[in-house]
């Protein structure tokens, strides 16, 4: 029933980021971030939580639970069995935005039986944004719509390969990575804006050795899947599963 309106729920979500980025740009614009630490020593700022809610409202309607970053825990045992649900990052990258760098984002997922298969990645600043659904992904960049084109698995033998990493922040398993590879180059983002380089064809593979959160993920995993590509745990073939 659900699958049926996924394109109904396709433009919820878009329409859920759009409002969100409205308010991320306020406090951005204003400078008034008040910032304070959580618990996990990560920052949060008034944009975290007012795109949350403003995202929450959007996504209620449809019925469907909502599993927010910046919402309350929900107990494993209370959605383990849930078959659908949204899966939100109000703001991905507080770090980048405190920065006033830009390379921030808003993410919308919704997950069907652990995987995504909406997703929606949009950055405040200029307005760009990045969704796909099945395997469809797109590009909204200056009112224009484009479709980001199928791309095959990366061959890691292929000389001259872009990587995204930090040029400043390599750790040791991610340089023994780089080394294996044939003259590699580097480039860099903030946020979910690491798996858009993917998407948008900027770069050819991106490895992670340091945690991650699932809403960090989601919305960006659905994006590279339509587009070919996959995300999966390392050391293995197999892909990040949710709802953990």
């Amino acid at each position: 029933m659900i699958d049926s309106k996924l394109d109904e729920l396709l433009t919820i979500a878009l329409d859920a980021a759009t409002a969100a980025c409205g308010e991320i740009v306020d406090v951005y614009k204003s400078g008034d971030f008040q910032a304070e630490v959580k618990g996990d020593n990560s920052p949060l700022t008034v944009a975290d939580k007012r795109a949350h809610d403003v995202i929450v409202s959007f996504l209620q309607p449809t019925g469907l639970p909502v599993l927010s970053e910046e919402g309350k825990a929900i107990p494993y045992g209370e959605r383990m069995d849930w078959e659908y649900f949204w899966m939100v990052d109000p703001l991905d990258g507080t770090k980048e935005f405190l920065k006033r760098n830009g390379e921030f984002t808003v993410n919308i997922a919704l997950i069907r039986g652990n995987k995504p298969v909406i997703g929606v990645v949009a950055v405040p600043v200029n307005g760009d944004v990045y969704y796909a659904t099945g395997e469809e992904a797109y590009l909204k960049r200056n009112n224009t719509i484009t479709k980001l084109k199928h791309r095959g698995p990366t061959d890691l033998t292929t000389p001259g390969l872009r990587v995204v990493a930090s040029r400043s922040h390599l750790n040791a398993e991610t340089e023994k990575f780089i080394s294996n590879l044939r003259n590699p180059s580097l480039v860099s983002s903030g946020s979910s804006l690491k798996f858009m380089l993917l998407a948008e064809g900027s770069a050819d593979v991106y490895p992670r050795y340091a945690p991650t959160m699932e809403w960090g993920t989601a919305a960006a995993h659905a994006i590279v899947n339509a587009v070919g590509l996959k995300v999966t745990r390392q050391g293995s073939s197999e892909e990040l599963l949710y709802n953990k």
